[in-house]
């Protein structure tokens, strides 16, 4: 079953790719493996799944030592600053910074490590309560703010659309990130290039690559649904 719906969602990333002519290379499918055992990530891992985006920092940490360590993992949810020192060693790409606390948290352990964080700025770009991250209008001051980190790297920014029943609803939300992040490289921030849009999960995520998405974090279309009981 995983293998076929892992076939399904590679299809349709490269269709949608075709359909505005990009190459699938320009896309990174992260496989949202949050509240899956460590048998149904290596199984994943077995067919040939390398990037890994988990939304809590212990479920991370403990398949990070449990799997392969080829993996590229990806911390994909809400992060708290206490936790980051558990993870700032571990991933390839924080996907959810939305506060000057979490940043300055991350410079602090990235400095302990002696090493550079990669992140991602959260745009609540549809300003719905119940979502973290940042509002359109304040992003580039906060950017401005958190460049000058010596052991933070701006990549790219990262939103998370609303759960709608059509994906066409949501193509806006994905324009207005990408334009967000022509205006940001158009100001030639000083250790800021923002050339990941993480945008797009499994109920969208053909048109956010249409719109530019650089990287979909697809759980449910690769694993099923979700098991809440674990």
């Amino acid at each position: 079953m995983l293998k076929e719906q892992l076939n399904e969602v590679e299809q349709n990333i490269q269709q949608a790719c075709d359909k505005v002519s990009r190459s699938r290379e320009d896309v990174t499918l992260i496989a949202v493996s949050k509240t899956k055992p460590i048998s149904v990530l290596q199984e994943a891992y077995n067919l040939g799944v390398r990037v890994f985006g988990e939304n809590k920092v212990q479920e991370l940490t403990e398949k990070y030592e449990a799997l392969p360590k080829d993996i590229h993992w990806h911390m994909i949810g809400h992060l708290q600053t206490n936790k980051v020192k558990y993870i700032i060693d571990k991933v390839d790409l924080i996907h959810s910074v939305d506060s000057m606390k979490l940043a300055e948290t991350i410079e602090k352990e990235a400095a302990k490590k002696n090493l550079i964080a990669n992140i991602l700025v959260e745009v609540n770009v549809a300003e719905e309560e119940s979502k973290f991250g940042l509002k359109m209008e304040e992003v580039i001051p906060f950017i401005e703010k958190i460049s000058v980190f010596p052991h933070i790297r701006v990549c790219g920014l990262m939103t998370i659309a609303p759960f709608v029943e059509n994906s066409e609803e949501n193509r806006e939300i994905f324009t207005n990130l990408r334009k967000l992040s022509v205006d940001i490289n158009a100001k030639n921030i000083d250790n800021v290039n923002v050339s990941i849009l993480s945008m797009g999960m499994t109920n969208d995520y053909a048109v956010a690559i249409e719109e530019g998405a650089t990287m979909v974090r697809v759980g449910t279309g690769i694993f099923g649904a979700r098991n809440y009981n674990i």
